[in-house]
């Protein structure tokens, strides 16, 4: 699962300015951190919904997706 998020997803969220990182996964459930424009999207829900259609449709594995934004350290203040 590390790698194809690493491999397939990250480079086409990195396109919209995006980045997601593989945290871990317990079960069916894939916890990524999201950064960049991902961090502060407001669609972010439809974005990960594609990411599962897309894990499925690939690896047939059914996963749900559990994302932490992380702001950039700047937006912190």
């Amino acid at each position: 699962m590390e790698e194809y998020i690493n491999n397939i997803i990250r480079p086409r969220i990195q396109g919209d300015g995006g980045e997601i990182t593989f945290l871990s996964r317990e079960g069916n459930t894939v916890t990524v951190v999201m950064q960049g424009e991902c961090s502060k999207c407001h669609i972010l829900d439809r974005c990960l919904s594609w990411v599962e259609e897309q894990i499925e449709r690939d690896l047939g594995e059914r996963v749900r997706l559990s994302a932490i934004r992380k702001r950039p350290y700047f937006q912190d203040v």
